[in-house]
């Protein structure tokens, strides 16, 4: 007695479907203001970017780069921040403790590009690197709004000491 050719569809496509988010990436929305102007700049319309899994297996990160995370402050929520500076690198932060932090081995800082409108590093301090789950690549809803997302620093939040050189 054979499975029916749906059933068989559904069988081996659901494995693949799983294996492909969990290796490779997923579509996600991405909600709020924090990361506004390079997403979400028209508060009626919401950007969908591709979360690109395979790109952070190795977490080989640069400044600048636009990463998704499991916050730290609330495991069940997962953030998109840019990527200031990583482990090595000092910088000035803004409110958060210390004026001045080096990021630890194994951590990142993390920001929201629209400033003071973002709950990122300078609210939680730096983001370990196993919390990392995906870098984003590119928007791909609206159709307007098709690009890449190329890794950039805004001028005024480039670390005071870069400790290990990067591709930006």
């Amino acid at each position: 007695m054979g499975l029916s050719p749906i059933i068989r569809s559904i069988l081996i496509g659901i494995p693949i479907g799983i294996t492909f988010v969990d290796t490779v990436g997923y579509v996600a929305r991405v909600e709020g203001l924090s990361m506004q102007p390079a997403l979400n700049p028209d508060s009626t319309k919401t950007d969908y970017v591709f979360l690109n899994r395979w790109t952070i297996r190795d977490y080989n990160l640069n400044h600048g780069d636009i990463i998704s995370f499991v916050s730290p402050k609330h495991p069940n929520q997962t953030l998109i921040k840019r990527v200031i500076a990583l482990e090595g690198d000092e910088l000035y932060t803004i409110g958060y403790r210390s004026p001045v932090i080096k990021v630890p081995d194994g951590h990142c800082w993390v920001e929201g590009d629209h400033t003071g409108h973002s709950v990122d590093s300078n609210t939680f301090g730096p983001v370990s690197l196993g919390l990392i789950t995906a870098r984003a690549t590119c928007i791909i809803w609206p159709p307007s709004r098709w690009q890449y997302l190329e890794p950039a620093l805004p001028n005024h939040r480039v670390p005071l000491r870069i400790s290990k050189q990067t591709h930006v």
